[in-house]
């Protein structure tokens, strides 16, 4: 009987949630950051579930019932907790290849000495010297989709009662019910695995599992006032560029900006970092369909990075030898200070 209760009263709040959820985000941006109205495409990964939804929910974790409700909580929290839902709910151009696999490689700094050097067969390169992008020189580029775009964050209340750790990934499995050895598997290990690593000396690491933990992340390294850039469509993928305007648009060296990149995982969660030595480009680069502007970050300060990383197998050099550029892809996000 409880059951069907929660069950009644969740579809029926469901007809009045409405913008409810979004709103709290945006008052809650409006509260910390300093400038009025965050993009589109950042406000509508906030959770669409209204407070009382979430409370719903949050009883049948509690209960351990969420299990039975898992189809529902999907749909209305927006989120992928099986591989039929991660099937179902990615939609890419099917005219490219499989999402590329060092998506995720390229954020882990220790590399195995053995890892192989699969450039040639994912269409572009993930890491690049800054002199290598000049207007109307020619740049082959990585896939720069984002695996699992659609995903929403899970609301702080939700997020923080799951425990996020290698060492409980069976709960979390079960949790969003996921198959052993499955995409959304090897996603949530490799998310995990990335967010678990240590940092290089002088990075600053954390891994947001709501919106709300992102922009205190922010505010509490950068401040209220900032502004944020990010890459503006996958166009170019896996092509061959003609690279336009080069715009240098954060060149501060003593107040390094904030990079977030998106995980895949069944709810939204960004691995953010802070790395000294940082500036940021915007980039226009002339693709088959149309122009695309994209973030480039270049990193000056490569002196503490593994000797192993992915850069230096593909650049020939070591640490702190030369600068490593890359692309910031789909739905990830650069925050750079501001003087007001």
């Amino acid at each position: 009987m409880t059951r069907l209760i929660l069950l009644l009263g969740l579809f029926i709040i469901e007809f009045f949630s409405g913008s409810q959820a979004e709103n709290a985000f945006s008052q809650y941006w409006k509260e910390n950051i300093g400038f009025s109205h965050a993009p589109h495409w950042l406000s509508a990964k906030a959770s669409p579930l209204t407070p009382h939804q979430a409370a719903m929910f949050m009883k049948l974790m509690e209960k351990n019932e969420l299990t039975f409700h898992l189809p529902l909580f999907c749909k209305q929290a927006n989120i992928a907790c099986s591989t039929n839902a991660l099937v179902k709910k990615t939609v890419h151009d099917k005219s490219l290849p499989p999402i590329a696999q060092w998506n995720l490689i390229k954020l882990k700094y220790e590399l195995p000495n053995e890892a192989p050097l699969s450039v040639s067969c994912q269409g572009g390169l993930p890491y690049f010297r800054e002199s290598m992008v000049k207007e109307g020189s020619f740049m082959p580029v990585p896939d720069l989709r984002d695996p699992m775009s659609y995903k929403s964050f899970l609301p702080r209340t939700l997020a923080s009662k799951i425990t996020f750790s290698s060492i409980h990934i069976e709960e979390l499995k079960k949790l969003f019910g996921v198959v052993d050895e499955s995409k959304m598997d090897e996603y949530i290990q490799d998310t995990l695995g990335v967010c678990e690593k240590l940092p290089i000396r002088g990075e600053l690491v954390t891994c947001v599992t709501s919106a709300e933990d992102l922009i205190d992340f922010v505010v509490k390294k950068l401040g209220h006032h900032v502004r944020l850039w990010s890459t503006e469509s996958v166009e170019g993928s896996y092509e061959n560029v003609t690279i336009g305007v080069v715009k240098l648009i954060y060149g501060n060296l003593s107040e390094p900006p904030a990079l977030c990149h998106s995980q895949p995982f069944p709810f939204q969660i960004y691995y953010c970092h802070v790395l000294q030595k940082v500036k940021i480009y915007e980039v226009d680069i002339h693709a088959r369909k149309k122009v695309n502007q994209v973030i480039m970050a270049c990193h000056y300060d490569t002196s503490k990075w593994n000797p192993n990383h992915l850069a230096f197998k593909l650049l020939g050099f070591g640490p702190g030898l030369i600068e490593v550029c890359h692309w910031i892809n789909e739905n990830g996000v650069v925050w750079t200070p501001t003087l007001d």
